[in-house]
């Protein structure tokens, strides 16, 4: 989360290096599902919710409701807020780093109710399998460097356990745990930036703790239960720039983490971010959020320059390592940070270059939506289309002066996209393409009619002045013919619920207990698998796990005894929630955990409610 910092930013030139991260491909675009909006009285309001605006839904219930349209307009993955329990619960203002009890997804009554500001675990797993139905993935935001509302006493955090009575819950943290929390006052860790590692509430330590790995090991576990348990694609890593980088390596590397995408909030420079990114011991495992071409796009809106644009940004230097993006939830409500004005020619930059970039949300949807949202959608939606369907291979640079910029991705199909920030004058430009001589080509903006290339290849045309600011004086030229939908391929997603009498579902025993629900398509399959661990069984000790359709009946059931896992295949009949039940028989008195991963398909469009 950002805080107030120094900025650090040089622009770089372009060197076009094909870095990328070990085993992803970084293509797409990516939403930013949610923002921070400024109430009459100043304060800070994080996106609506029915605790505090009736009426409204849950945020993962809308992101559910939306996420058909945002594959077919050719977005890929979604970016989701903290989904953790913070300080304060479904209030107003918590939007998830304020963190209290990070296994509390919705599914504990703590800090005022069941729901976090977002809605309940429950529909958050629906959401990811809704997203993944769609050809979407889902990317969590993991909050590792802070605690606040110790509820112990100072530096003591603890939790309900699957009772939901008593204080036993995973994750229990003492003062040894913190930075400069008495008695322990454990030192800072040798953190990227001591000078501007800020403490907010309670800063963990992880090379310091005492005693030692306790908060890794913590991470550890919980990093492993949070992507099973929801089956999130990636995560951002929240302020990088005050984790200890040994651990956070370790924790991108270790269990259900090694396969999954990430990148990071490192707040800096170029050369900054490119020591966190590259450097020992991370070694190119995540990217990182490139705030150095977000404060040249905010300099070239607001003051209507272009040249800022040349050579800027991390994504100028690594683009396979940088996540690009106009404004996020912190930029967007600190006045010195926001893009102020011709958002929609930062947009038209951002997704023409290389970079991975996310589209901000508020900017997306409209006031009918979220109020004071931006409502920049159809013109979002066009770019994103140009972005997945003709901006490839590497940038070059056709034209720049103060008010004008052309450049020009070099890959096949070819883009040509044009920038204007006068807001007075159009300009007709004469500049050379790769296209070669002859070649029909069509500005899909919309904004200007086809043109020709002549015998030297070059493109004539008038770029529209940016007449009352509004930002849409851009063009984006490739060869005609090229409309074609955006594909949405959908797949099924595997869920882990795990039952354990310090999470947020008991450990089995002899009786009926629910488990858990999934959101399941009509005609789909569903496939159940468990593993039990039965220390503690005699020979006839059993455990069977029950599928419940929408209606009530059972429609399948398996049974674990020792020694033996249980697995389970069914067709879902009708499209709604399944429901998965245990009972035991000879289980011992304190219970039996158990893991029982769920693999099914949502449907692809649901409502809001």
């Amino acid at each position: 989360m950002l805080r107030s910092r120094a900025r650090c930013l040089a622009p770089l030139a372009y060197a076009y290096s094909p870095a990328e991260l070990p085993g992803a491909t970084i293509l797409g675009v990516a939403l930013i599902g949610w923002g921070r909006f400024i109430a009459p009285n100043g304060d800070k309001i994080t996106v609506p919710a029915p605790t505090t605006d009736p009426g409204r839904p849950w945020l993962w219930d809308f992101l559910a409701s939306q996420a058909y349209a945002l594959r077919q307009a050719g977005f890929t993955a979604l970016q989701l807020p903290p989904i953790g329990k913070a300080q304060g619960g479904a209030y107003d203002g918590c939007d998830g780093y304020g963190l209290f009890d990070p296994r509390d997804i919705g599914s504990k009554n703590q800090q005022g109710g069941l729901p976090t500001r977002y809605g309940t675990a429950e529909r958050l797993r629906r959401l990811v399998a809704v997203a993944n139905a769609c050809g979407l993935d889902t990317y969590l935001d993991l909050v590792l460097h802070q605690r606040i509302g110790a509820n112990a006493g100072a530096g003591c955090y603890r939790y309900l356990g699957a009772n939901g009575v008593s204080l036993t819950g995973r994750g229990a943290l003492d003062p040894g745990c913190f930075r400069e929390v008495p008695p322990a006052n454990r030192p800072q860790d040798a953190v990227p930036n001591s000078f501007y590692d800020f403490s907010f509430g309670d800063e963990l330590v992880y090379q310091n703790c005492d005693p030692s790995r306790r908060t890794i090991d913590d991470a550890l576990d919980y990093g492993d239960w949070v992507f099973r348990t929801t089956g999130a694609a990636g995560a951002r890593f929240d302020d990088a720039k005050g984790i200890w980088a040994p651990f956070a390596h370790e924790f991108m590397t270790s269990r259900a983490m090694a396969g999954k995408f990430f990148y990071a909030e490192y707040f800096d420079g170029s050369d900054a971010i490119d020591w966190w990114v590259n450097a020992a011991p991370m070694g190119g495992r995540s990217l990182a959020e490139d705030f150095s071409l977000h404060f040249s796009l905010q300099t070239a809106c607001n003051a209507y320059d272009a040249s800022v644009l040349e050579g800027a940004g991390y994504a100028a230097r690594r683009p396979g390592q940088a996540v690009t993006f106009v404004d996020n939830p912190d930029t967007d409500t600190s006045f010195d940070q926001q893009v102020g004005s011709n958002k929609l020619l930062a947009y038209a930059f951002l997704l023409s270059i290389e970079g991975y970039p996310f589209v901000f949300g508020k900017d997306y949807f409209g006031p009918d939506i979220w109020p004071g949202a931006y409502g920049l959608k159809p013109w979002i939606d066009n770019l994103v289309w140009i972005h997945e369907n003709l901006a490839d291979g590497r940038t070059t640079t056709r034209f720049l002066d103060g008010k004008v910029m052309v450049i020009e991705r070099l890959g096949s199909p070819g883009l040509l996209t044009c920038l204007n920030f006068d807001t007075w004058n159009s300009r007709t430009l004469r500049v050379a393409t790769a296209f070669g001589p002859g070649v029909h080509l069509h500005d899909y903006t919309g904004h200007h009619d086809d043109v020709w290339t002549d015998s030297d290849g070059a493109a004539t045309f008038t770029v529209p002045s940016n007449a009352y600011s509004r930002g849409q004086s851009y063009l984006c030229f490739s060869r005609a013919g090229l409309d074609k939908p955006n594909a949405v391929v959908p797949r099924a997603t595997t869920q882990t619920f795990f039952g354990a009498d310090d999470l947020d579902i008991a450990a089995a025993r002899d009786a009926d207990m629910l488990v858990g629900r999934v959101f399941c398509a009509a005609g789909t399959s569903i496939a159940l698998a468990a593993t039990v661990q039965d220390a503690g069984w005699r020979a006839n000790s059993r455990l069977v796990f029950r599928l419940m359709t929408p209606d009530g009946a059972a429609l399948a059931e398996m049974t674990h005894v020792m020694r033996v896992p249980a697995t389970l295949h069914a067709q879902a009949p009708a499209t709604g929630w399944y429901a998965i039940f245990t009972r035991g028989a000879g289980l011992p008195a304190g219970g039996s955990p158990f893991e029982v991963d769920v693999t099914y398909a949502a449907p692809r469009e649901v409502g809001a409610g």
